[in-house]
């Protein structure tokens, strides 16, 4: 009898993107992509924290490089990702939140949030599909929305609405990218434990809030993503598309 075999979550020979990977979880896909086998471009707005996170990384033996890069430069970003090489495996994990009550946003505000986490998301992933499918290339592109995108929060009517537009594009994009063999796919983490959301967690009664939502009983760290991003990198997600991996400790399963 031949059995069948597990394809392999290797990444070596693979060209990768990560943008928004100066901190964070955006550091945290980039360095498992490059522990994998991946050679990787951190990419971002805060070049001297890029520069610390590749010498870190070479430092390791990993393939790595920066390049500065401000999604919301929708013109910028296609012109950066169209000029280069195609990129096997792209992450977005750029975002920006600014809470508070749905009474109270103001339109630049919304306006801010929604050009990173859904207007940039958007023309990057465009970007690189472009190149891939312009060079003939099967790929694998990847958004960081949030457990957000699939239910509401208190003072979050901006943010989820961004992430729900996210999940909405993503599977569209799915649809349509298919046929060229480009896997669309996000990872929806719960609250991970960052400088990003750490003025959540020094409030004690959204911390009480966040850890009675989380069945697992605890809340999230960078490397509880970094499974998810190279599996959905790698041949053994060679069929799953159009999807979110949900890394949010049950937060949704009420």
């Amino acid at each position: 009898m031949e059995l069948p075999k597990t394809p392999s979550m290797r990444l070596d020979g693979k060209r990768a993107m990560v943008a928004g990977a100066s901190s964070g979880i955006g550091l945290a896909c980039a360095t498992a992509l490059a522990e994998a086998g991946a050679d990787v471009v951190l990419a971002a707005r805060r070049e001297d924290k890029l520069a610390e996170a590749v010498e870190a990384m070479k430092a390791q033996g990993w393939r790595a490089s920066a390049q500065a890069l401000d999604i919301t430069d929708v013109e910028g970003t296609a012109e950066l990702i169209g000029g280069q090489a195609p990129f096997d495996i792209a992450v977005n994990s750029a975002g920006l939140a600014k809470h508070g009550p749905s009474l109270e946003t103001r339109p630049e505000d919304f306006d801010a949030v929604t050009d990173v986490n859904q207007k940039g998301a958007y023309f990057f992933n465009q970007a690189i599909a472009k190149r891939l499918i312009a060079a003939e290339k099967p790929g694998s592109i990847m958004t960081i929305s949030s457990q957000m995108g699939h239910v509401g929060g208190i003072e979050r009517a901006v943010y989820c609405g961004t992430k729900f537009g996210v999940e909405g594009f993503t599977k569209a994009m799915a649809i349509e990218w298919g046929k060229h063999a480009i896997r669309v796919n996000t990872i929806c983490p719960t609250f991970i434990l960052t400088t990003f959301t750490q003025k959540v967690f020094d409030d004690p009664d959204k911390r009480a809030w966040v850890e009675d939502k989380i069945k697992l009983g605890r809340v999230g760290l960078v490397e509880d993503v970094m499974g998810a991003v190279v599996y959905l990198a790698s041949d053994a997600a060679s069929l799953v598309t159009g999807t979110s991996i949900l890394v949010d400790g049950g937060w949704t399963a009420d």
